[in-house]
């Protein structure tokens, strides 16, 4: 099996410790003595999501290289309603990040973790079905 590349571990890492600090800021939020705040939830569910991309990337599936360019490119929308600053931040991360996970190496590692589900060319030249 091909070794993880190192831009594919510090996403990984990076999506982990953002979701940590945001559930344990976010988490913070909650208090016994206010309403509850169905909106805390939701927060709380993105950072969740965020840690959980993150470890499967580092797992190596495939699927989570989408999910976290999918979650990435959610905050781009959410920072549009927000200062220009947050937008144009959130664009150049989507943009880093897309750039560092599918590059030829790592989609070949992805390629290789799936366990050789990517179809192998024919011997005979015929073009596959």
């Amino acid at each position: 099996m091909n070794k993880r590349p190192h831009s594919v571990t510090a996403i990984g890492c990076i999506f982990i410790v953002a979701g940590v600090i945001g559930l344990a800021y976010h988490g913070a939020e909650f208090k016994a003595q206010r309403h509850f705040d169905y909106d805390n939830v939701w927060v709380l569910l993105v950072r969740f999501l965020a840690i959980l991309g993150g470890v499967f990337l580092l797992r190596g599936s495939d699927w989570a290289r989408w999910f976290l360019l999918i979650w990435i490119a959610y905050h781009v929308v959410l920072s549009a309603f927000h200062s220009a600053f947050e937008l144009i931040t959130h664009s150049l991360l989507l943009a880093v990040i897309a750039y560092f996970l599918y590059r030829p190496r790592v989609s070949a590692y992805f390629r290789d973790v799936r366990g050789g589900t990517a179809r192998q060319p024919r011997k005979d030249g015929a073009p596959m079905a």
